[in-house]
């Protein structure tokens, strides 16, 4: 039971942790082109990240996405040590990616970490490697979906307002965004919530198997608790914020104007939607990133900072193997104790 607890504590440390590193992703754009104060814009972002959970629990009615994450290691595996150590070593490459100011993923941070762990545990039939590989596929889908999302998008806009006096279109662009900018934090909540809430899941079957009172059989069974818990953490991370990554986010990849924002804001809340839809869980930092490149690659593609953007990639592609690497050591000194 005592272990139990822990991890839960740990799963929702985590989801604060996740809230206020990725908080840069619904904020960067509508901070950098001054809508919003940034203290405006965590609480704007905030109030819609907790609104997703309503919009999962009562519209699309069910945490598709939490089932996915729970299953990224064969049931029979799993165990409590392997989900501590897992949880950790996410823990530990968010707060370092944070410091640095690299958007990294933190939804391939907390799968790569679970699969790592168990796979020092058990080998690599532990974990459902089609499910992995499928998460993995989107590190590349999601920012080039969301590219070619805003890429199309910020055409059929330049094209609409071609006649309209810039004053007045910025004007209503910048109200626009507001819009924009609750849809992307609601495709937050509902992809990024959802991942600790497989977690826990995750956590709670094991429970179940050892005899612990708090245990599920499966994802179905998880209180609505532990849905709410999430989804509040998350919130209350992205308060937080993240002024680093906003920084990254915001100003270096490439210059957003009010209508870019606009553009790159419901490109990626589309792909989100999207991914929502399939029950795959993607990067929103991925998804954000991709949608902005997309529209300054409607300018010229000299607008785009390319060596930052390379910069990013070799971020997200390392962010499984080094949170697989760093939760099979954190494994062994677990076991040590637990």
């Amino acid at each position: 039971m005592e272990l139990l607890i822990v991890i839960i504590i740990l799963a929702l440390a985590f989801d604060f942790i996740n809230g206020f590193h990725d908080a840069a992703n619904s904020i960067a754009t509508i901070v950098s082109t001054r809508v919003l104060t940034p203290f405006q814009a965590v609480l704007w972002a905030a109030s819609f990240n907790f609104v997703s959970f309503f919009i999962a629990k009562y519209i699309i009615g069910g945490f598709g996405i939490a089932n996915t994450v729970s299953k990224t290691v064969v049931e029979d595996y799993i165990t409590l040590p392997i989900i501590l150590a897992g949880i950790i070593a996410a823990i530990v490459w968010n707060l370092f990616t944070w410091w640095k100011g690299i958007p990294s993923s933190s939804s391939h941070t907390l799968i790569g970490g679970f699969a790592g762990a168990a796979i020092m545990a058990h080998g690599f039939e532990a974990i459902q490697g089609s499910i992995i590989l499928k998460i993995a596929a989107f590190i590349f889908l999601a920012p080039l979906i969301g590219m070619v999302i805003a890429f199309g998008f910020a055409i059929l806009v330049y094209y609409i307002c071609r006649r309209a006096k810039p004053s007045i279109a910025e004007k209503w662009f910048k109200r626009l965004q507001l819009v924009s900018s609750a849809l992307f934090s609601i495709g937050h909540g509902l992809n990024d919530s959802q991942k600790v809430m497989g977690i826990i899941a995750a956590a709670m079957i094991a429970a179940h198997a050892n005899g612990v009172d708090w245990g599920i059989t499966s994802i179905e069974q998880m209180p609505s608790w532990v849905a709410f818990a999430c989804f509040t953490a998350i919130s209350i991370g992205t308060m937080s914020g993240g002024w680093k990554i906003v920084k990254t986010m915001g100003s270096k990849i490439t210059k957003v104007t009010p209508l870019e924002g606009v553009v790159a804001e419901t490109a990626g809340a589309f792909t989100l939607f999207i991914t929502e839809y399939l029950k795959i869980p993607v990067s929103t930092t991925h998804t954000i990133t991709g949608a902005i490149i997309g529209v300054g690659a409607t300018k010229r593609l000299s607008a785009v900072r390319w060596g930052v953007t390379r910069s990013l990639f070799v971020a997200w592609v390392l962010t499984i193997p080094v949170s697989a690497l760093l939760a099979c050591g954190i494994y062994f000194v677990v076991t040590l104790f637990v």
